[in-house]
């Protein structure tokens, strides 16, 4: 081997060690299995242990508190148990979740009904499903098609149930989700939220965003902190669902001097209209769950970081833009300091 020859590298310097070659490149395929069909037991085996967990916990609130917490020791119980478990077992006993695994019980009630094909994440999306109908095709169908979590949450989101009713072509709008939402060929236990909630494992943020993403939001963080103006931070890729549904905010701050959240999100490529809904949508959940007594609402900022144009948009609290021009723009950075600093050219160069 010549001496300055990467270690780790096999060459081949003759015809005949093609056969080599080939060797290992089908030796890797042969382990690389061993290792996908491990993890998928590993994946199956925690959503399992996970979906009769969470049914058992749904099956005894619902015998202590019924369908709802009308009396007063219900929603006690609730608070109670939701603080207790949070502490021990981690985020995922929220009085939300708590409610939903009842729900799970009340549209579930036998057990034996509960499918091993299914995850946690499945019967979340099917719980939003209400035509008993309806859910029992989902279910067949996400069973019988082996459409993933993501697959299932976009064929309820798309009312597939009712066009493939009314389509002609069943087989064709059948076929269609495989395109739009390609089923990955194994599910990483370590990319599902829910998974992590459920060993109380952290989640690695590295796992929802590029490379140069992360550079940027690094760099952004960076600035925000240093422009002197009252920013503290408080969290980056910040969790919370809505309905099923995972949403990752990019940086989160307090600005102490205008006593609000600041909410940055960046995108890499186009800036659509769904993106500043998004925010929106962003700004209206930290204005109802997560403003402290005292606060003014919250901001969002939208950031577009694309080589032919650079975009940058203040998302406001509904109907507060003249507070916002009068009282939050003096301590928000500009549209052209911002732009500045998502400038890609001038970034990868200093990278």
């Amino acid at each position: 081997m010549a001496k300055d020859e990467p270690k780790n590298k096999l060459s081949f310097t003759s015809q005949e060690d093609n056969n080599h070659e080939l060797i290992t490149q089908e030796t890797y395929e042969t382990v690389r299995n061993y290792i996908v069909e491990a993890q998928g037991k590993i994946y199956k085996a925690v959503n399992s242990a996970m979906v009769i967990a969470y049914w058992n916990i749904g099956k005894k609130i619902y015998e202590v508190c019924g369908e709802s917490e009308r009396a007063s020791y219900g929603k006690q119980l609730i608070v109670f148990l939701s603080e207790k478990l949070t502490l021990e077992f981690g985020k995922g006993f929220d009085e939300s979740n708590l409610r939903r695994m009842r729900k799970f019980f009340m549209l579930f009630p036998i057990r034996d009904t509960l499918r091993p094909e299914l995850s946690w994440s499945h019967y979340r999306s099917l719980m939003r499903v209400e035509d008993e109908t309806a859910r029992q095709f989902y279910i067949d169908e996400a069973i019988s098609c082996g459409w993933s979590s993501r697959q299932l949450d976009r064929q309820i989101n798309s009312f597939y149930y009712q066009r493939i009713l009314a389509s002609r072509d069943k087989e064709s709008v059948a076929d269609e989700i495989n395109e739009l939402e390609p089923k990955p060929e194994y599910e990483k236990i370590i990319k599902d939220p829910y998974v992590l909630e459920f060993l109380d494992l952290p989640a690695n943020e590295h796992f929802y965003e590029s490379d140069l993403e992360q550079a940027l939001i690094d760099h952004l963080q960076k600035f925000l902190l240093e422009l002197g103006k009252g920013y503290s931070f408080v969290a980056r890729q910040k969790h919370f669902d809505i309905d099923g549904r995972h949403f990752y905010i990019d940086l989160v701050f307090y600005n102490y001097i205008l006593k609000c959240f600041v909410l940055v999100d960046l995108k890499i490529g186009d800036l659509t209209h769904q993106d500043i809904g998004q925010m929106q949508m962003y700004v209206n959940y930290y204005t109802r769950e997560l403003m402290n007594e005292g606060d003014n609402p919250p901001i969002g900022i939208v950031l577009c970081a694309d080589k032919s144009d650079t975009l940058v948009e203040y998302t406001l609290p509904e109907d507060n833009k003249q507070i916002f021009a009068a009282k939050y723009l003096p301590y928000m950075p500009t549209k052209e300091e911002l732009k500045k600093e998502l400038n890609l050219d001038d970034f990868q160069k200093s990278e």
